[in-house]
């Protein structure tokens, strides 16, 4: 089988993701090597090489000899153990097993390298299948007993022998620890041989796994073989806040990654004048107070105006560096400092292919918001009109007043003569 979420088919092969790399919990892709020489065939006359390179859970990878068997990635094979048998996946055959020994120190001739007894068969998967079942319930067990003990220790994964006769348990601790009682406690609670082993922080995150800050998964955990020193110096040759909890990784330790571009940072800190170093000028001392590596620039403040900073580049700052050795001093910073222009050109195009802006780039407005465009509009100008209006003369205004009255006069007179007619109508017919 290839990982805990696969399940076994005829004649014991991988049902699930076939070893591809693609099953749910990604164990098939952990510290994997490509083969770029599985297409090339050997010359005549060469013999392929006779080791091969086994995995077991969590990444752990060992070399054995094959004794003739014909082996091929993803095959499962019952191995040579102390004692009896284990059960793994072949990860990688050919010459470039040779290479990774020379890499790893591995001597071909030494009893480290053991060999591989047969092709595990069904009877050899239904057992390892049966014993990995038991892992789970078993650590969550075994922590209990450790916690009963008071035991400094954490007990992160356990691993069973493929015929099931042995269990190493992988703890991590600061201090030393005395298991002794926990061993004889684990015998007698789970029936079966016990062995303890101590891994460190940054080897307990490579054997579990997980998901980064980056949000992708842990490099130690999938192609992450050599754990080189993180000091908190490449953070700040990085210019990276001092923050432990961003520093950190999974493990606790500093993150590994902050190995990758120290180099070039390092190379492109050989262009740059020492922070330290003061700029003389005749308006005043000036003291760096930030860098841009990248963009080659420096911020500089004169002594008592640290609130006002002047961004000058490399280049010029150690010309003015250059002069101050020769007891010469510049004028101001001012002369040097560059101005803060905002470069908002796009890096890419429309993806269309279309450089200006079209009507479906522009934001629609919604009916409520045209809606209450024109109501402010419209109050707008009847304010506007009332305010027209208060401006104009009181004689006008008097005026208006008076028409109004006449037209309210007439308008009543008439409202009276509608009211006598009908009376005239009915007397007529009388």
């Amino acid at each position: 089988m290839g990982c805990s979420s696969c399940s076994s088919a005829k004649d014991g092969q991988p049902k699930g993701c076939k070893n591809n790399g693609t099953c749910g919990t990604d164990g098939c892709n952990k510290l994997t090597v490509f083969d770029w020489l599985s297409n090339m065939s050997l010359p005549s006359g060469a013999i392929p090489f006779h080791c091969v390179e086994v995995r077991f859970k969590n990444g752990r990878k060992n070399f054995y000899k094959n004794t003739g068997l014909s082996l091929s990635i993803g095959d499962i094979v019952a191995t040579e153990a102390s004692p009896g048998h284990d059960v793994g996946i072949v990860t990688l055959t050919g010459e470039l097993v040779r290479i990774q020994m020379k890499k790893k120190k591995v001597e071909l001739d030494g009893d480290e390298v053991k060999k591989i007894y047969r092709k595990a068969t069904q009877k050899d998967i239904d057992i390892w299948q049966k014993a990995r079942d038991r892992e789970e319930e078993m650590k969550v067990r075994a922590r209990e007993i450790a916690i009963k003990l008071e035991l400094q220790m954490k007990i992160s994964d356990i691993e069973f022998q493929g015929d099931g006769s042995k269990a190493t348990f992988y703890y991590t601790a600061e201090e030393r620890v005395d298991f002794r009682q926990l061993i004889k406690d684990f015998a007698k609670e789970f029936s079966t041989r016990i062995e303890m082993r101590q891994v460190g922080f940054r080897q307990e995150a490579a054997r579990l796994g997980g998901i980064g800050s980056c949000g992708r998964e842990l490099c130690c955990s999938t192609w992450l073989t050599d754990f080189r020193s993180v000091n908190t110096s490449a953070a700040r040759y990085q210019q990276l806040s001092l923050n432990p909890q961003k520093l950190a990784g999974q493990c606790g330790k500093l993150k590994c990654c902050l190995n990758y571009e120290l180099d070039a940072y390092i190379e492109a800190l050989n262009d740059f004048p020492k922070t330290e170093v003061k700029l003389k000028t005749e308006k005043g001392i000036a003291v760096c107070q930030k860098i841009d590596i990248f963009k080659g620039l420096l911020w500089y403040a004169y002594e008592g105006e640290w609130m006002n900073w002047h961004k000058i580049s490399a280049e010029d700052v150690n010309e003015i560096i250059a002069a101050n050795q020769n007891n010469e001093k510049v004028a101001s910073l001012e002369d040097f400092a560059l101005e803060l222009i905002e470069d908002n050109k796009a890096d890419f195009e429309n993806v269309v292919g279309q450089d200006s802006l079209t009507r479906f780039d522009q934001p629609k407005r919604s009916k409520r918001k045209r809606n209450r465009n024109k109501r402010r509009n419209k109050n707008t100008a009847a304010t506007t009109e009332k305010n027209t209006t208060a401006s104009k003369p009181k004689a006008k205004k008097a005026e208006g007043n008076t028409a109004a009255k006449s037209k309210n006069t007439n308008k009543s007179n008439n409202q009276r003569n509608k009211r006598r007619r009908p009376r005239n109508r009915n007397n007529d017919k009388a």
